[in-house]
């Protein structure tokens, strides 16, 4: 059945008119009257007849007004926007795909932030093995947080911030004793950080344009042990600029700024447009976004992320 054809007859039965229907539906009375033959063949029932100057309702009709006005309402309230959004009665569980380094800076920040508006929402954290895998699409992954790349094209990203790489060694490494230059740097010794093996990037490649090489000694797949292993040796990690300083100055940990000409690291989230106008999910994409970009505020964010851009 056409729910249009409801709606017209919905405005017949309370009119009694066919020129007053149309006045209600913002039609003509030509139209209105095609759609009543139409109804009349469908229900098999006159409906409206005429007497006198006006018309007025048969039996069948009068039994159908009450139903059709209520079928409507009834569509109406499916169709309009969902009730205003109350975190406090949310219980959910997101699933967020990012680098151990970003998770150790904001997994703390985040829970105290969402758990303060509503204490019924966990948050599980997966490593990036899932990366520029189809995650997003299937549902596994909620939000993929850190440097994006290989993402299906509907994918919803938002930009959230640069960050600028840098070397991490031990307090007393030997490299702070004079200035840093691209020399020295390439003659220590350094810590791989791939969860494939790799053991070349943008650090290798930029050390060739100066006709230099480094010795990358060992590859492990996260930053956390990269920074351990780091802690214990005069081997040379990477980490980002202005991230974890407290954790790094625990672990007697330095960083220095790497003398190479390199391109900061774009970090941003993305997720399926599926979710882009869930309440719930925009509501923890909003805090996940201020998690990153206000480590130390455990306040509301301010920063809505509406419904994103496209990639």
């Amino acid at each position: 059945m056409d729910l249009n054809l409801l709606r017209v007859l919905d405005a017949l039965l309370q009119e009694n008119s066919v020129t007053r229907a149309a006045e209600r539906l913002g039609t003509s009375p030509a139209a209105v009257s095609r759609t009543l033959a139409r109804l009349r063949r469908t229900v098999g029932d006159p409906l409206l007849v005429r007497a006198g100057q006006g018309l007025v309702p048969t039996p069948r009709a009068t039994e159908l007004r009450d139903e059709v006005g209520a079928l409507l309402r009834s569509c109406d309230n499916l169709l309009r926007p969902g009730p205003g959004f109350d975190a406090t009665h949310l219980h959910r569980t997101f699933t967020v795909q990012a680098a151990d380094l970003l998770l150790v800076g904001l997994a703390a920040n985040l829970t105290e932030r969402i758990h303060a508006e509503a204490p019924q929402v966990d948050v599980v954290f997966l490593p990036e093995a899932l990366e520029g895998g189809p995650g997003l699409r299937q549902g596994s992954v909620d939000v993929e947080l850190g440097v994006l790349g290989h993402l299906d094209p509907e994918i919803r990203t938002r930009h959230l911030t640069r960050m600028t790489p840098v070397g991490i060694a031990r307090s007393g490494h030997p490299l702070f004793d004079k200035r840093i230059d691209a020399r020295r740097f390439a003659a220590a010794d350094h810590i791989g950080i791939s969860r494939l093996g790799k053991r070349l990037g943008p650090i290798d490649t930029a050390l060739a344009d100066l006709g230099l090489r480094r010795r990358t000694v060992v590859v492990v797949p996260t930053h956390t042990s990269a920074m351990m292993l780091a802690r214990d040796t005069d081997l040379i990690a990477l980490g980002l600029a202005d991230w974890l300083p407290d954790t790094l100055s625990a672990m007697g940990l330095r960083t220095f700024p790497i003398p190479l000409d390199l391109a900061p690291l774009h970090l941003g989230m993305a997720w399926h447009p599926r979710n882009s106008t869930d309440p719930g999910h925009r509501w923890f994409r909003d805090h996940l976004a201020a998690a990153v970009l206000n480590p130390a505020a455990k306040d509301t964010p301010a920063d809505a992320d509406g419904s994103g851009s496209r990639r």
